[in-house]
């Protein structure tokens, strides 16, 4: 008979359900998949009291310890969330000789290196495909696939919620308020949806992909961030007058052995690949020196695409676990590179001014940004009501420190009436 593999859920909310799920539709696979049986042994629940959907309640436990001094559980999958206790489970569980696998952006974000040296040094699998992107595999290919490039570029949509409420903007001509209202109605937003409209949710996905693609230490707090909450429907429309589509992208580039990380709303031109990723969907865009481009794109939240992460990592424990080689694949920090600084960072720029209309306003601004070395690539000038006319430049390559430059002294000028909008627009490296 073939051997039998035992894991452990801890947590069996929308993504553990879905995890249990799917494993019992493909346990028949197993064998001829691994050499093994595989099954999931026991779920850690609030209360154990409570019906979940699909699972036998004898397998329900609110004690960790039952997991944790089960000599037959082998692998440990955390689909808790948040930093802890997750990151107290995966220490004890890495302690006690058993692998993990966990979806936890927020942990890895942070902690990341730190539990992949802990399960290094034991020999054992620590693995985290669904924590980006969902069901869309980007982090093991970076391990494994992309190893043999030099990554300068990934970038992406990462985060579904943003993106289809922008879609809706872009589309049905919908202000940020009624598009997040339609969001949270049909489930593709939280009733708090800070994390994802402010662009934390992406910050934490594009410190672990940086990390990877640039084998460096990056975390959650070394990432800038800027949400979507300040996005109008004008912005949009002057986007698509100019070629333009807005979109909230997490950037993480290599520029001369320095990383820059980032996540914002920028203006991507209409032809790049990630332009036309619209709604829910997510997508990951890399640049290597022998690959060139490549881009990864599906569904990158929801109850089954993360869950095909998951069991997908999952399965290569369990292949490991038989093949006596358990930790071959880990974050490895071994360049050591160091961020950038922020100032430094070069992007075009979209500026949207609002300025008394009368003339030689637009040489004002011209001449403001030409003093602070910033370049004019378009411009476009409106009348407006009231004696207010509006401004629109896209700005030519330029270090940010130069641009926040030429914005403070448009806020000290009495005929700025008011600085609009100010959103980064892709240019590559």
């Amino acid at each position: 008979m073939a051997k039998t593999i035992q894991a452990a859920l801890l947590g069996a909310g929308t993504v553990g359900g879905g995890v249990y799920r799917l494993l019992e539709r493909r346990k028949g696979e197993m064998p001829d998949k691994i050499g093994a049986e595989l099954v999931i042994s026991k779920v850690l629940v609030r209360d154990a009291t409570k019906p979940r959907a699909g699972i036998p309640a004898e397998k329900l436990t609110e004690r960790f310890e039952d997991i944790l001094n089960d000599p037959d559980i082998s692998i440990v999958i955390e689909l808790m969330g948040g930093i802890d206790p997750a990151k107290q489970y995966i220490e004890a569980a890495l302690a006690a000789g058993k692998h993990v696998v966990t979806a936890n952006k927020d942990l890895l974000a942070e902690h990341g290196f730190a539990l992949a040296r802990t399960a290094a040094e034991r020999g054992l699998d620590l693995r985290f495909e669904a924590s980006v992107a969902g069901g869309i595999p980007i982090l093991t290919p970076l391990m494994t696939c992309l190893e043999g490039n030099d990554i300068t570029e990934v970038m992406g949509i990462v985060n579904g919620t943003t993106n289809f409420i922008l879609t809706g903007m872009a589309n049905e001509g919908m202000d940020f308020a009624d598009a997040l209202k339609m969001a949270q109605e049909l489930g593709y937003a939280e009733a708090d949806p800070t994390a994802d409209v402010e662009g934390l949710d992406a910050a934490r996905k594009v410190a672990i992909l940086a990390s990877l693609a640039f084998h460096s230490k990056v975390t959650f707090s070394d990432v800038p961030v800027e949400g979507i909450t300040k996005i109008r429907a004008k912005d949009i429309s002057y986007a698509k007058e100019m070629g333009y589509v807005i979109k909230l992208i997490g950037i993480a580039r290599n520029t001369d052995g320095e990383i820059e990380v980032g996540v914002s709303p920028m203006m991507l031109p209409k032809a790049h690949p990630l332009a036309s990723v619209n709604g829910s969907f997510n997508a990951v865009f890399v640049h290597g020196d022998a690959l060139d481009d490549a881009m990864f794109q599906g569904r990158g939240a929801g109850e089954l695409p993360t869950a095909s992460a998951v069991l997908g990592d999952l399965i290569a424990v369990c292949r490991d676990m038989l093949a006596n080689c358990s930790g071959r694949i880990r974050m490895n920090p071994y360049k050591g590179l160091p961020l950038q600084a922020r100032g430094n960072a070069a992007h075009r720029f979209f500026l949207r001014l609002k300025v008394e209309d009368r003339p030689g306003i637009l040489a004002s601004v011209a001449g403001v940004l030409g003093n602070n070395g910033v370049g004019i690539s378009q411009v476009i000038q409106k009348q407006r009501t009231e004696e207010v006319a509006e401004i629109v430049v896209i700005t030519d390559r330029v270090a940010t420190r130069h641009m926040e430059d030429a914005l403070a002294i448009f806020r000290s000028m009495s005929v700025i009436r008011s600085i609009s909008s100010v959103l980064r627009v892709y240019s590559g490296q």
